[in-house]
């Protein structure tokens, strides 16, 4: 899916649940951008999830706890219903494990510091903490441009 269709499509829904839980709807696109690569994951397509969540800790409004595995010796990932599950739970998981992140996010260049030096970045599966800083920088930039626009 290309940028223009990707934000069409997501922003609806970054819009609702950055609203609800007090997020920057700009932040919550680029972390779904990464996550998915702009909506093109087998997780996003098949799975509604938008975010790579995975199926650890107990089921939510958002989240019935059904999970799929995409390999053998796979992570379990969250399975959402919908997208807006998925955007919600996300900002749901934000607002509660990561509060400063969220706090921050109206500033994307802080945001994106927080969040990449958080728990949420694992160097241990190959995660790159100051590549992904720069990363959402950079989508936030694009993104935002994209909404200027129309």
């Amino acid at each position: 899916m290309e940028t223009r269709g990707f934000i069409e499509k997501y922003a609806p829904l970054a819009l609702e649940a950055g609203r609800a839980f007090r997020i920057n709807p700009v932040v919550i696109l680029a972390q779904a951008a990464i996550e998915t690569g702009w909506g093109e994951s087998t997780l996003c397509q098949e799975h509604h999830n938008c975010f790579g969540i995975t199926a650890y800790g107990r089921s939510n409004a958002w989240w019935d706890g059904t999970f799929a595995e995409l390999s053998e010796d796979s992570l379990r990932f969250r399975v959402y219903p919908d997208y807006k599950c998925s955007f919600m739970d996300y900002c749901r998981l934000l607002r509660s494990a990561y509060p400063r992140a969220a706090d921050m996010s109206a500033d994307p260049r802080a945001f994106a510091k927080e969040i990449s030096y958080s728990k949420y970045i694992s160097e241990v599966n190959g995660d790159n903490r100051e590549e992904y800083r720069k990363l959402i920088c950079r989508l936030c930039r694009k993104i935002s441009l994209f909404i200027a626009q129309g």
